[in-house]
């Protein structure tokens, strides 16, 4: 594949959250697609569980400073860096002071879910997108790893679709049987209708639990990643549904070279083998 920009957006990346299918993914294909000699850009959350010092993060002052919306309020978007080690490659943290300081990524200390992880992920995915505004980086390859970065193409697509930034890029999301259980809270449905998301994409907001979430961002993808063996049969039978092009992807950690062939071909808008 000819030199491509690719950007990766991820809830987990190792080495700084602990090491399971998702944070490991994510981590061993940017690098790969890195090592091929595509430029990549790669964002996460910046938890307050993630040592600064120990990982040499910095802000970047001349990124920092917008404000993102939720339910009309302006929350302060603040942007770190750091490179990951042993490799060429920096991973940008999405940062503020009142979603992402606690020494938590999603549970309490009582493992209760914290009740605004619904804003916090609306927080993330459109602080990721305003960022790669400021940067004026066009990618060709978006590829999205977990719940907490699935509101992505929902907003690529409905309200990003004309920027000539990302206007030709084509989606990725790879989907993950872990989730969360419950539902986030009302504030989801409230923030998704204070963006105008309207008709059958808000039905599912309506009803915020892992599935949902997962379904209401694959209506807006251009391929699927199925990454591991144990995704929920109702969320496998509406990927199905979607008639979407899939890459089996349990075997990323090992393999993650062979994901190459299926940005390809999505950019090519050739069939997938």
């Amino acid at each position: 594949m000819d030199k491509k920009r690719i950007l990766f957006i991820s809830q987990e990346i190792t080495p700084y959250l602990p090491e399971n299918q998702l944070s490991k993914s994510a981590l061993e294909v940017a690098k790969k697609m890195n090592d091929q000699g595509h430029e990549v850009r790669v964002f996460m959350p910046r938890f307050g569980v993630i040592n600064e010092r120990r990982h040499q993060l910095h802000e970047v002052i001349r990124l920092s400073g917008i404000n993102i919306v939720i339910n009309d309020m302006d929350m302060p978007l603040i942007i770190k860096v750091a490179s990951v080690p042993q490799t060429r490659m920096q991973v940008y943290f999405i940062d503020n002071d009142e979603f992402f300081k606690r020494k938590q990524t999603y549970f309490d200390k009582e493992h209760k879910f914290f009740e605004d992880n619904a804003e916090r992920s609306v927080f993330f995915c459109k602080g990721v997108i305003e960022t790669i505004k400021k940067l004026g980086w066009k990618p060709d390859i978006i590829h999205v790893h977990g719940w907490m970065a699935s509101l992505v193409p929902t907003y690529l697509k409905l309200f990003n679709n004309d920027d000539p930034l990302f206007s030709e890029a084509k989606v990725v999301e790879s989907v993950y049987s872990k989730g969360f259980e419950g539902e986030l809270n009302e504030n989801l449905t409230k923030a998704m209708e204070f963006d105008n998301v309207q008709g059958d994409d808000l039905e599912f907001y309506k009803k915020p639990d892992h599935t949902n979430m997962i379904k209401a961002s694959l209506r807006h993808v251009d391929g699927v990643v199925k990454a591991d063996d144990k995704i929920d049969e109702d969320l496998l039978r509406f990927i199905n549904d979607q008639n979407l092009p899939i890459f089996e992807g349990s075997h990323l950690i090992s393999s993650p070279g062979d994901i190459e062939k299926f940005y390809e071909a999505l950019v090519m808008e050739e069939e997938v083998a």
